[in-house]
């Protein structure tokens, strides 16, 4: 499964945005989707999670300013981020919750798993 991220941009504080995810096909066994963000030299964090079953969840950081949504018949996902603020900035990234993995061969040819993401979209809040 590919995962195409989108919809990231440069936006005035206090401006919003809606992030898209789409899946290059249905993902066998979807617990939840997420939605994670990577800022400058920080670790990636789980932001917003939509699981199949149970309540959504967010990060305190974000909770009720970003509302993840989607429909997993169509394996398309959003994140719609209002109030946005400059120390949003970051990289977003869509995967399942938790990543799921693959299997992949290094130039060696010796397999490895790496987890699936999306390639990510940047957004940029100005102050």
């Amino acid at each position: 499964v590919q995962l195409v991220d989108s919809g990231g941009g440069l936006v005035q504080a206090g401006g919003h945005l809606t992030l898209t995810c789409r899946a290059s096909e249905s993902i066998v066994g979807l617990d939840a989707m997420g939605w994670y963000r990577q800022a400058p030299v920080k670790k990636r964090e789980l932001i917003a999670s939509m699981p199949i079953r149970g309540p959504i969840k967010y990060a305190d950081s974000v909770r009720g300013r970003f509302t993840i949504s989607g429909d997993n018949a169509k394996a398309t996902w959003y994140l719609q981020m209002n109030g946005l603020r400059p120390h949003d900035n970051a990289m977003h990234y869509c995967s399942h919750d938790p990543p799921l993995t693959r299997e992949v061969a290094d130039p060696t040819g010796q397999l490895k798993y790496e987890e699936i993401w999306g390639q990510g979209t940047a957004e940029t809040v100005s102050s």
